[in-house]
């Protein structure tokens, strides 16, 4: 709540007082930057007292539960540095790739329009990589679960 508070006046302030002095690009000096500088000393000053009075305030009792490791409830048992499939990468290089589709069909989908047949062969040439890299990862057998 304090937080919230001391924010929306810091905005506040920032807003009728040094907004118009930021948005004017011609004065630009140290000045203008204060109010953003002192938010930031606030907020790294507010986080390490809070940080400092829990571990100063809260409760300190070791026990052999609280110290011992945990793993999603499973008891660690070997050593943890044993070969790992290659599936989980191929998996990895699959969502990547999907991933990256469709952060860039999405700006495409927006302005087709205004992109004319530039934009259509620029798309066109983005769908033949992507699809390069899939069968590339078909050929690999990433898709195939039978172990």
């Amino acid at each position: 709540m304090l937080c919230c508070l001391i924010f929306v006046l810091n905005f506040k302030y920032i807003s009728m007082h040094w907004l118009p002095i930021l948005l004017d690009a011609k004065s630009s000096t140290a000045a203008n930057y204060f109010p953003i500088g002192l938010q930031l000393l606030f907020a790294a000053g507010f986080v390490a007292f809070m940080i400092g009075f829990s571990a100063w305030v809260g409760p300190k009792r070791k026990t052999k539960d609280k110290l011992a490791s945990f793993t999603s409830g499973i008891d660690t048992h070997g050593d943890a540095r044993h070969p790992m499939a290659i599936k989980y990468f191929l998996v990895a290089i699959l969502f990547v790739l999907f991933d990256v589709e469709v952060i860039f069909f999405y700006p495409y989908a927006v302005n087709f329009k205004s992109l004319g047949w530039e934009g259509f062969y620029a798309v066109l040439m983005f769908v033949a990589f992507f699809l390069v890299g899939f069968v590339y990862i078909i050929k690999k057998g990433a898709l195939t679960w039978e172990d």
